[in-house]
């Protein structure tokens, strides 16, 4: 007698919140409403990830600050000051209003004419929001020097039973004991600092690993980015972009050998307002070829900014519910590598894409044992 096939449970939509609604936030539901309706078309990494497609992605929560976003609807809110990156999509109507968020340290003083904030207006229960929304995610895209905010967000969402993933560049997700807290309350982390599909980080990162492959000598190198959306605005303030540079320095001389004799300087370097969210990146490298001649290496990139990270989440939200599916819990290192600046553990990127490609074509399991570890 034949065994009757069984077919595998009706996947549900992957129940998205969101923090910080700006260029980012904006590209990013752009981007789904986009692929959902072009669902060939080119610029994801991964069309399909066991079975999930950027249509199977739905907003319920949103929070913010600013009072020109506040009480709209998402489908309004991302379009409005002081966004300004690329529209590429219409947004329906997502029946998802903005929360007021607390404020905390999520706006620099000298921010305090980008970013309106109505003090009138009240603070929502986030916690209470994210239970009912019924989200499964929270996505951190709160500005560059948020420590607090972003640790507020990152309980709040252990508290709620929401995974959690971290696109700015505060220490969670890579943090050892914030892991163990998404651990037992059986849910995912991912993060910190999100990699552009194709930006200044793995530019860099992939330029100097394939200098020292190929048998130079780095001597120095520098990163210069330059742009005019609010990110760039905000981290003006030398002490809220201290995160950043750590992040983006440890991303690029993680990858080589005998980091510790090569001059180097990365990191944000002026605010350009008439550039929008266009990011240009000017990378330098000086070193010793054969025979101790030397030579010099200049790049330049020039990006719309915040499409060229929604393009990552998308694939990340889709991993995060994967990872759920399987029965995982904690942060799913090979994931956090390829698609963060500063995962728990640093692993160069060519590895990196192999292993989460195995891992998305790993059949799914509802077996803890595979988790990986720190």
């Amino acid at each position: 007698m034949a065994t009757a096939i069984i077919p595998p449970p009706r996947k549900t939509l992957i129940r998205v919140a969101l923090v910080g609604i700006g260029n980012c936030a904006s590209s990013l539901v752009q981007g789904v409403m986009y692929y959902t309706h072009h669902p060939d078309a080119d610029g994801l990494i991964h069309q399909d990830i066991d079975g999930y497609t950027a249509a199977d992605v739905q907003f319920v929560a949103a929070f913010d600050v600013d009072c020109r976003k506040v009480g709209t609807d998402l489908s309004d809110a991302i379009f409005n000051e002081p966004n300004c990156t690329a529209k590429f999509s219409d947004v329906p109507h997502l029946n998802v209003q903005v929360e007021k968020g607390p404020v905390l340290d999520g706006v620099a003083a000298h921010m305090n004419e980008s970013f309106v904030v109505d003090e009138a207006q009240p603070i929502s229960d986030v916690i209470e929001i994210l239970k009912e929304s019924r989200a499964e995610i929270l996505i951190c895209y709160l500005p560059v020097g948020s420590s607090k905010a972003a640790r507020f967000y990152a309980r709040a969402a252990l508290a709620a039973n929401v995974s959690f993933i971290n696109a700015m560049p505060e220490f969670i997700c890579s943090d050892a004991l914030w892991i163990k807290r998404f651990e037992k309350r059986g849910l995912l982390c991912a993060g910190d600092d999100i990699k552009s599909q194709v930006g200044a980080t793995i530019l860099h990162r992939v330029i100097a690993r394939l200098v020292q492959d190929r048998g130079h000598t780095i001597d120095s190198t520098y990163q210069l980015n330059i742009g005019g959306n609010t990110d760039f605005l905000n981290m003006q303030e030398e002490r809220r972009l201290k995160s950043k540079r750590i992040s983006k320095t440890q991303a690029v001389l993680s990858v080589l050998d005998d980091s510790g004799n090569i001059q180097v300087r990365i990191g944000p370097s002026d605010y350009v307002p008439q550039l929008k969210d266009n990011k240009i990146c000017f990378i330098n490298l000086k070193g010793k070829q054969f025979g101790g001649v030397p030579f010099e290496i200049d790049i330049k990139l020039s990006v719309i900014d915040s499409p060229n990270s929604a393009g990552v989440v998308m694939d990340v939200i889709r991993l995060v519910r994967v990872a759920r599916d399987r029965g995982q819990k904690g942060n799913i290192i090979p994931v956090s590598a390829y698609y963060f600046k500063s995962p728990p553990r640093q692993i160069q990127d060519d590895i990196a894409y192999a292993e989460v490609s195995r891992y998305i074509a790993e059949q799914p399991s509802s077996s803890n044992d595979r988790t990986p570890k720190i």
